[in-house]
């Protein structure tokens, strides 16, 4: 495999130019610039015009995501969004990086044309990035689910968890989420933690989230499960926790947080506080989004009723469950888990197949929603305290101080 070596010792597995918009009123804008050129430029932004330190936190995540080469941040003018600060830490990694304020430019058709040229230039320029050889090691592989159905459980979400526990030992590092569909498996999670005082923050993690859901009145299951055959929030839950595999896990992080050793760690998506943003993660591309922003290289996405979505900047790999959705939407998917029903296979060797194709993704092979063109992206208002030091044993291991 040979990825994309950045400033800071990552290597990307896709070299991107990123077009970011600071405020919903330029997202027409840079969109118009994007549009019609290769599938290396990709679309990201922040809608909200009131300024939020978790957005702009995680733009400037996105922005320096290895699988990033070049970044041009299009904002309208008049905006909270602080676009000088995200434009010198893209900077001080040595990214090209160049802001289009549009009141500035001149309006729509005078930045549309200045961006296009900017960015033709800008993708010249970042085929010059150095190849280097990477390994499973060098990886950061996420994992979501969408459209769940009664066969997710049983194939998909078991594969991906023994993919999981294979990569991790080689020494990658796996991140799952979904703290809202793990409700009622925080003991066992608990009992896989590298210390006694992780298991209590990962038990904290998801009574978080199920408080914070009894508040909004809403949940993770939805009318579309039941139509796929899940019948309770227990039994979703029980086929998500599957995705996380069985071996130890090392820590929990926050949106933003980027592991520093390998290993399996939890996301914790549900915003801390009290509640005052809505709904934690409206869809599952926000979640790949804050998966990305931890710096997972590419997304391993399962589904049993089927979704077409990708992802921009981070590979979105399709886990199908269901063997008859599989029929229907080949051209959607990327790995049939749901041959195991048929007995065409074995969870072993839908396993294997996985880290397979993440090793032939991380190696340039585009996924089915990148053949498609599939670019989503969302993100919102959040807000988040920092970790404490019982959620990252092994860095206060590292670091001689002891977790508390």
């Amino acid at each position: 495999m040979q990825g994309y070596l950045r400033s800071d010792g990552r290597k990307g597995i896709r070299n991107v130019v990123a077009v970011i918009y600071t405020v919903e009123c330029s997202h027409h804008v840079a969109t118009r610039i994007a549009a019609g050129l290769e599938d290396d430029v990709h679309v990201i932004g922040f809608g909200g015009c009131y300024p939020n330190d978790y957005a702009a936190m995680m733009l400037e995540r996105l922005a320096t995501h290895p699988n990033v080469g070049a970044v041009l941040i299009v904002s309208l003018g008049c905006e909270g969004f602080d676009r000088a600060e995200l434009a010198r830490r893209v900077a001080h990694t040595g990214r090209p990086v160049h802001t289009l304020v549009v009141q500035q430019e001149g309006g729509t058709r005078a930045t549309i044309e200045a961006g296009r040229a900017w960015v033709t230039a800008a993708r010249e320029q970042i085929r010059s990035v150095a190849r280097v050889p990477i390994s499973l090691g060098d990886l950061v592989v996420g994992t979501i689910c969408g459209g769940s159905d009664s066969t997710s459980g049983i194939t998909a979400n078991p594969a991906v968890g023994i993919a999981f526990d294979r990569m991790a030992a080689a020494g990658a590092t796996v991140i799952f989420e979904e703290t809202g569909e793990l409700i009622g498996c925080e003991y066992r999670m608990a009992e896989r933690a590298v210390t006694p005082e992780l298991g209590q923050e990962l038990i904290a993690a998801v009574q978080k989230a199920e408080a914070y859901y009894k508040v909004l009145g809403h949940g993770s299951f939805a009318a579309g499960n039941a139509e796929g055959g899940l019948t309770t929030i227990e039994e979703k839950s029980l086929g998500a926790y599957a995705k996380s595999g069985h071996g130890p896990i090392v820590g929990v992080v926050k949106p933003g947080d980027i592991p520093a050793h390998p290993g399996c760690y939890l996301l914790d998506v549900i915003p801390d506080g009290e509640v005052r943003w809505g709904f934690p993660n409206i869809n599952d591309n926000a979640e790949a989004a804050e998966l990305m922003a931890c710096g997972a290289h590419l997304i391993l996405f399962t589904t049993g009723r089927g979704s077409v979505v990708g992802s921009a900047i981070a590979p979105i790999v399709k886990v199908c469950a269901n063997p008859e959705t599989y029929d229907r939407m080949a051209d959607d998917m990327d790995v049939n888990a749901g041959r195991v029903i048929r007995g065409l296979g074995t969870l072993a060797e839908v396993g294997d197949e996985i880290i397979a194709l993440v090793r032939e993704v991380a190696d340039g092979r585009q996924t089915a929603s990148e053949q498609m063109g599939h670019q989503e992206f969302v993100l919102t208002y959040k807000s988040f305290d920092p970790v404490g030091p019982a959620c990252l044993p092994l860095v206060q291991v590292a670091s001689g101080t002891a977790a508390g």
